[in-house]
């Protein structure tokens, strides 16, 4: 009998645990259909609000750049598609795809000389005049989405930091953090590298004849065979 009792307590505890499962995966349904329901509202009144202002989301960019936070919030992606609903709506998508096939061809020209990076302050004066009149619509936080959607070009188009600069990168590689340091330093200077402003970090000499080479072949840097120093085209004007 005892055994008997025994099995009945382990059926009805097994029992009490598939009800109180099946009592929490209603709550979670229940709770992911408010939710749902609450994202379906914010979408509905997101799209209210770019139908009442899709001027100025098209002309402002600091204002395009806030309604682009809005959508993050809440999972939508206006540039998903040039032929998208927002697309369609707006017309963001094709204002995204074009400034990146200016940026392409930017990066493009520029790229004998600077060896494939390019400021972002630079970029954004060149986007400004490259459709024959000056443009100031077109911002950093422009260039930084449409960059993202050129991710499909592989790893030739990203932008990196080289402390507190942002330089667009349109050739392959990886560039290391030894790299983006040494960048920083010649930022600091004009666009001048000096063996002895990289010893003054406390890099021995092969991590610096490593890195300086490395730039070198990359044609991110030219030497100055006149007092053996290194220029960074990029950064001349910076």
């Amino acid at each position: 009998m005892r055994r008997n009792v025994g099995i009945g307590a382990i059926n009805k505890q097994r029992l009490a645990r598939e009800k109180l499962t099946q009592k929490g995966n209603e709550i979670a349904e229940v709770q992911l259909q408010q939710v749902s329901q609450q994202m379906d509202v914010f979408k509905k009144s997101l799209e209210e609000f770019a139908m009442k202002y899709k001027n100025e989301i098209k002309k402002n960019p600091e204002f395009r750049a806030r309604f682009q936070v809005m959508c993050s919030k809440i999972g939508v992606d206006p540039l998903a598609s040039s032929k998208g609903f927002w697309a369609q709506l707006l017309g963001v998508g094709d204002f995204y795809y074009e400034l990146g096939v200016q940026i392409v061809e930017v990066c493009l020209a520029t790229r004998p000389t600077n060896g494939g990076i390019i400021t972002m302050e630079d970029l954004v004066a060149r986007l400004g005049k490259s459709s024959g009149k000056t443009r100031k619509d077109i911002q950093p936080d422009d260039v930084s989405r449409a960059i993202g959607k050129l991710a499909v070009l592989g790893d030739g188009f990203k932008i990196v930091k080289a402390g507190k600069q942002s330089l667009i990168q349109s050739v392959p590689g990886e560039l290391t953090m030894d790299h983006t340091a040494a960048l920083d330093v010649a930022n600091k200077s004009g666009g001048c590298l000096t063996i002895t402003s990289l010893e003054q970090m406390g890099w021995p000499e092969l991590r610096i004849n490593q890195t300086v080479d490395n730039l070198m072949d990359q044609g991110m840097i030219w030497v100055d065979e006149v007092d053996s120093s290194y220029w960074v085209p990029a950064l001349f004007h910076s």
